[in-house]
């Protein structure tokens, strides 16, 4: 008993080490971005493995603030991932709902969205049907194009088909009619996976950046992610062009995680909020009771 009680205090010591050592590799990519883009030039040249900084620099920071319409692009990527996220949930969730009930039709439907996933139209009908809408120059271009996600409609179908039928049929003996039994009754029932699926949508919103440089030609409507590649490309150019220049040059790679850093942090800060919600919201839809 007490060799087993060894070995099994072994193996937990192991299991912990190895995840301690997963945590760290994970972690250190995020810390190692934010490092660099505090750093100047010359101590991330000097010291490849950087831990902690010796003197704290803002100068990335500072000449994307200066070199171009970040907030502009802030703005219109929070409208864009904002209106987005409340179109995809509502279709997302009409969607899910409608496939739950037998209806004629409903194989070949459901064979035709499972179609759209192998085949696309191209990306030359796609420019002409945007075109052809008038969405050029628009930011609804960015936003109505992208509808439904087949994968997420596909868990969230899942959930809703576990909610016990005795509901859906009380409901319906009270006269309550199949939208109000979605939106009073499924809906309210569904808070974790569907608070998943807003966080999953939220952030293929947020790094849409495809999309606006395909048919966003005004640089004031230009998603954040869009005008970050833009500097980081400048500075790159710049610094690959600037052996004969004089005065003091961007740092390429500090604007490049300083652009990261922007990118990622409103994410990163609306995720604890929506937390709790994430693994109860995913198991949901993982099993068809």
């Amino acid at each position: 008993m007490a060799a087993k009680y060894h070995r099994m205090k072994l193996f937990d010591v192991i299991l912990i080490l190895f995840f301690v050592v997963l945590t760290i590799m994970i972690l250190y990519p995020f810390y190692n971005a934010i490092l660099i883009s505090l750093v100047s030039e010359n101590e991330y040249i000097r010291t490849p493995f950087l831990l902690v900084p010796k003197k704290i620099v803002l100068d990335s920071y500072r000449y994307i603030v200066e070199k171009s319409m970040i907030f502009k692009g802030m703005r219109n990527t929070i409208f864009i991932t904002a209106a987005g996220v409340l179109y995809n949930m509502f279709l997302t969730t009409i969607c899910a709902y409608a496939l739950t009930k037998d209806f004629p039709g409903k194989k070949i439907l459901s064979y035709l969205i499972i179609f759209t996933i192998y085949f696309s139209g191209g990306l030359i009908p796609y420019y002409l049907l945007i075109k052809n809408l008038n969405m050029m120059d628009s930011m609804m271009s960015m936003v109505l194009p992208m509808g439904i996600t087949f994968m997420y409609m596909t868990v969230i179908q899942r959930h809703f088909e576990s909610i016990p039928s005795s509901l859906i049929e009380s409901a319906k003996m009270d006269g309550a009619n199949e939208i109000q039994i979605l939106f009073k009754i499924v809906l309210p029932l569904s808070m974790p996976i569907i608070a998943t699926f807003v966080l999953y949508y939220g952030v293929d919103r947020w790094n849409e950046w495809w999309n606006g440089m395909l048919f966003i030609k005004s640089v004031d409507k230009q998603p954040l992610q869009l005008i970050l590649r833009n500097i980081v490309q400048d500075a790159t150019t710049t610094n690959s062009s600037a052996s004969s220049a004089s005065g003091a040059m961007p740092f390429g790679d500090g604007i490049k995680m300083a652009s990261t850093v922007i990118s990622m942090l409103p994410i990163m800060c609306i995720y604890p909020f929506l937390q709790k919600y994430f693994v109860s919201g995913i198991m949901a839809g993982a099993v068809k009771e």
